[in-house]
């Protein structure tokens, strides 16, 4: 498996234009898109070459409505770009590593994502993906 970069930060908010200000306004970053991801939205704040994604969802009963109530506002997971996701699945299934889903799925800005599960990790939430060619 080929790690390429950090490529974000996910923060579970309640209200993704409340916490950019936190960003904006104290902080010289801008928020530069939002975007629907299934029964959540996230919002992009770049960082040089890795981004904030504010993670905030769009029902009472979602992902992130769930873990805000359980832990609150805060660091949600690291997410980290790698060359080709199928191969990483499987080096880290042949390894025994438990994944949080069976097969990968589609994240923000078109990526496929898988996500391996945080009790391999010593509770850190780690999220792998791979972006379209041009991205």
């Amino acid at each position: 498996m080929k790690i390429k970069r950090l490529a974000h930060i996910g923060i579970a908010v309640k209200d993704i234009q409340e916490v950019a200000k936190v960003y904006t306004e104290l902080l010289p970053l801008q928020l530069t898109d939002t975007e629907p991801v299934g029964e959540l939205r996230t919002g992009f704040i770049p960082v040089g070459e890795t981004n904030l994604e504010l993670v905030m969802s769009t029902t009472p009963e979602g992902t992130m409505s769930k873990f805000i109530a359980k832990r609150g506002e805060g660091v949600h997971h690291l997410a980290f770009e790698v060359d080709d996701l199928d191969a990483a699945v499987a080096e880290l299934k042949a390894k025994g590593v438990p994944l949080t889903a069976e097969e990968p799925w589609r994240g923000a800005h078109g990526a496929r994502v898988m996500f391996i599960h945080p009790k391999a990790t010593h509770g850190v939430l780690i999220e792998l993906c791979e972006y379209p060619e041009g991205h």
